[in-house]
């Protein structure tokens, strides 16, 4: 079975938008990157080579160095759909990012989206 097409779609055509909607609510592109970072283990660098070489979601993911554990603790509704129902886990990843970036835009902490405790 064909995957979604997000998993397709380069992780570079995306950022832009995550970026543009988090500074249209007065938060900055670092935050994003900060949430990017922490979400996936990726160094600055790392994640700046990804997005020079168009590298999609699927292999974003894939090769991502060390999924934060805590990115299981996010809950909630993203795109109409409740994120701990989603199953496909590749999906999964890809609602935690749009969820994070979403409680971004609204306003929420730093510290809180990071789930520090």
């Amino acid at each position: 079975m064909a995957g979604h097409r997000i998993y397709t779609t380069s992780v570079a055509s995306v950022y832009p938008h995550y970026v543009a909607k988090a500074e249209k609510k007065g938060r900055t592109k670092a935050e994003v990157d900060e949430i990017i970072l922490w979400l996936t283990g990726y160094s600055a660098g790392a994640f700046e080579a990804l997005l020079a070489d168009g590298t999609n979601f699927e292999t974003f993911f894939a090769r991502a160095p060390k999924l934060n554990p805590a990115r299981e603790t996010i809950t909630g509704v993203i795109c109409g759909v409740r994120i701990e129902n989603i199953e496909d886990p590749l999906m999964r990843e890809v609602r935690y990012l749009d969820k994070l970036i979403e409680e971004l835009a609204r306003g929420r902490p730093m510290e809180k989206i990071l789930r520090a405790v």
